[in-house]
């Protein structure tokens, strides 16, 4: 049987550029920064005091009542919230035309709820066993988000989480795209969220020497592919896809924003967090993604215009992604336009491909190319076209989403323009 296509209908999101997608995407293209001091948390025994935070947000109580707010970590929150706003943009849920059996949500979510893990270990430490919330763990497990917008929604089908660290919502992704295509489900919501900036996480990663100490200047800190580049920039969000059959997608009326053509997947099998130097296992990721694409439309390397880069702005990672790319497209690389949004919004950790992915889609729908920020002094070993600083207009077929994770696990996903 002949693989369904998969169409995108609708995208939502929240991260450190704004609540809603208008708002992030115009920030994006703009070249803005959403990375500040960190405000909503206690920065008083860290040494790293920035991160790409949400700021100022409120869940919309037609979403889930004010009394259950504080039942559920920061992630749940962001993940049922972009799914509403990637709902209302593919249509209205009550008069799509699929079973309920038949829509599903599979979420990425590599960390889950350390916010409130910190917060209740603290209770515990000081009065005591019995003052455990009951919601503690409902409140903390990765796949409460997905479980939340299934019972929301009233999703009978597919409801689980993946989580393999950075490139957890690009394998979610991945997972629904071939359900749609398999013809098990008309309509699955996918993507990823994470919220964990907070003390063990930060401490975590800066003794590890991974994030940026570039404290007294927030918006200069994360500098993918810049030879001033001194580590990443933890974020925090969520990005949604509405993934769905395309054929009954144009039966309704839909509009269709893009199309997922080619899934890719692999493993580095080289070390627990530092890719490998020369990149064997992206290259081997985006080769794999591209000879799926090829099968279901066709797709030469050289279609592809455009790639949003995993880019974390860490010393080994940039380098070893150049490489990569440049090993995969050969010649081609240097007509490529390659931008880390990473720049802007910072590391996202589990919901990195997600919101990365709403950014290929929205680049290939509305024709604008968002920027790599900071690039004041481009290293000479990452030589490809990052987009340096500014959005440029182009009108590109095919865009390439990278999502590399700690375990050596990597993700690709490549979209297609809709004509």
């Amino acid at each position: 049987m002949k693989p369904k296509r998969v169409a995108v209908t609708g995208v939502g999101g929240v991260c450190g550029l704004g609540h809603k997608i208008e708002e992030i995407w115009a920030n994006l293209i703009e070249g803005k920064s959403g990375i500040s001091l960190i405000e909503n948390h206690s920065t008083e025994k860290q040494s790293i005091k920035i991160a790409g935070e949400v700021k100022n947000f409120t869940q919309d109580e037609n979403l889930m009542p004010a009394k259950e707010w504080g039942r559920y970590d920061k992630f749940v929150h962001y993940a049922l919230w972009s799914s509403d706003q990637a709902l209302k943009m593919a249509g209205d849920l009550d008069n799509l035309p699929y079973p309920q059996e038949r829509m599903g949500c599979v979420l990425g979510v590599g960390m889950g709820g350390f916010p409130i893990t910190e917060s209740t270990y603290q209770t515990f430490a000081e009065k005591g066993a019995r003052r455990i919330s009951p919601f503690f763990i409902p409140s903390i497990i990765p796949n409460m988000a997905s479980g939340i917008i299934s019972m929301h929604f009233q999703l009978k089908g597919m409801n689980y989480t993946v989580s393999s660290a950075c490139a957890s919502s690009g394998h979610a992704l991945t997972q629904a795209a071939y359900e749609i295509m398999s013809g098990r489900h008309d309509l699955v919501i996918s993507g990823g969220a994470e919220s964990v900036i907070c003390d063990l996480p930060i401490g975590g990663f800066s003794n590890m020497k991974a994030l940026s100490k570039r404290n007294s200047e927030p918006d200069k800190a994360s500098r993918p592919f810049d030879k001033d580049r001194d580590g990443f920039v933890m974020g925090e969000g969520a990005g949604v896809l509405i993934l769905e059959d395309l054929e009954k997608a144009k039966a309704r009326g839909a509009r269709i924003l893009a199309e997922v053509v080619g899934l890719g997947s692999s493993s580095d099998a080289h070390h627990i967090t530092a890719p490998h130097p020369e990149g064997v296992g992206a290259v081997q990721c985006m080769e794999n993604a591209i000879k799926s694409a090829k099968e279901v439309c066709c797709l030469a390397k050289e279609d592809i215009g455009y790639v949003n880069a995993h880019g974390t702005s860490t010393p080994l990672g940039d380098i070893a992604e150049t490489k990569a790319i440049r090993k995969v497209f050969t010649h081609h690389a240097d007509n490529l336009h390659v931008s880390s949004t990473k720049s802007m919004i910072g590391h996202l950790l589990g919901a990195a491909s997600g919101i990365e992915s709403v950014f290929c889609v929205l680049a290939l729908k509305k024709g604008i190319l968002p920027p790599t920020i900071n690039i004041d002094n481009q290293d000479p070993e990452c030589d490809l076209d990052y987009v340096a600083n500014q959005a440029i207009n182009k009108d590109i077929e095919f865009a390439l989403n990278n999502s590399f994770g700690f375990g050596g696990t990597n993700s690709t996903i490549i979209f297609k323009k809709y004509k």
